[in-house]
């Protein structure tokens, strides 16, 4: 039987504005894909990202674009060599994988070998504000035992002083969003050493990252903007300790499954984020992020509103999805 495909626009709502070195937003915008064959049905969520210079519309151009393809048969290893990585190949890849458990009946946890997935501690990140206000935000979540903090202007150092004080038992990450410089470098990282700061995220625009290969530093660097997929990591030794995977930035499961593997050959630690989706979107990395060194998945946690069918959360606790999502 004939694959079918269909892609639907979704916004959802969030609970309050989501300000990071880049902007704010008050919306997640999301496309979600439906593959359709012999009575099954498989889908996936991606989240268009202007950084990578993707819209909804020039997203679901792309997904659309495969539409003979993806009826024809096309397999997920076809996919990763027909599409750049990015948001679209993310739909697609994730909607093949949970098509083919359902149709299979044997779940995706079971084939990429996480059978039995356990519940997994995520972060929670305080968005971007005035010292004050983060610190609030920091002292209302202070019980969860681990913070994603944004930063990224040329003085964080009171940003970072301020949440470390309001939530003295987290382990927090400092997320700058490529927002420091060469000349501010060095002062946030004495300031995050000092302040116990377990990780920092992207300090400096990808392409720049040379700068930190000369720099003595307390705290690990893991980059972001700067890993897409499994070919960059060459690039990044001995200017990174850790890398972070997002689905829609490999381009999908398939290639982040490459992109881990190929992470601990080389020595980076692993964690495993998100743009800020729903729970569809977030259910894939939950498998993916069974052995992770750090965990990022708590976009439906800013949301005003998730799927009907979510992920449950407990506290700081992330739970496997269950078939009726994904996987």
């Amino acid at each position: 039987m004939v694959r079918t495909l269909s892609v639907e626009a979704e916004r959802f709502a969030l609970a309050a504005a989501f300000t990071i070195s880049r902007g704010s937003k008050t919306e997640a915008a999301v496309l979600t894909c439906t593959i359709g064959q012999d009575g099954n049905a498989g889908r996936g969520e991606c989240v268009p990202y202007a950084r990578y210079g993707e819209t909804v519309d020039s997203v679901r151009d792309a997904i659309e674009a495969m539409r003979g393809d993806i009826a024809r048969g096309m397999s997920r290893q076809e996919l990763l060599a027909a599409m750049k990585p990015g948001a679209a190949r993310n739909a697609l890849d994730c909607a093949l994988w949970d098509l083919e458990a359902k149709a299979a009946g044997v779940a995706v946890a079971a084939r990429i070998g996480a059978a039995s997935p356990r519940p997994l501690e995520t972060a929670y990140t305080i968005p971007l504000g005035e010292p004050e206000a983060m610190a609030a935000q920091a002292r209302l979540h202070a019980g969860r035992p681990l913070l994603k903090v944004k930063v990224g202007t040329p003085d964080d150092a009171a940003r970072i002083e301020a949440v470390a004080a309001a939530a003295p038992q987290s382990r927090i990450i400092l997320d700058a969003n490529e927002g420091w410089s060469e000349d501010n470098l060095a002062r946030h990282l004495v300031v995050a050493a000092r302040c116990g700061v377990a990780l920092i995220e992207q300090p400096l625009p990808a392409g720049r990252d040379e700068a930190l290969r000369a720099i003595s530093r307390a705290v690990p660097v893991c980059a972001d903007e700067s890993a897409h997929t499994a070919g960059d990591l060459d690039g990044l030794v001995g200017l990174y300790d850790a890398v972070n995977i997002k689905l829609d930035k490999a381009g999908g499961l398939t290639a982040a499954l490459d992109l881990r593997e190929r992470a601990r050959r080389l020595g980076f630690g692993v964690m495993v984020g998100c743009m800020v989706g729903t729970s569809l979107a977030m259910a894939p990395a939950v498998l993916l992020a069974q052995d992770a060194d750090f965990v990022d998945l708590d976009g439906p946690l800013l949301l005003a509103r998730d799927r009907d069918i979510a992920l449950a959360y407990s506290g700081s606790l992330v739970h496997p999805p269950e078939p009726a999502l994904w996987g």
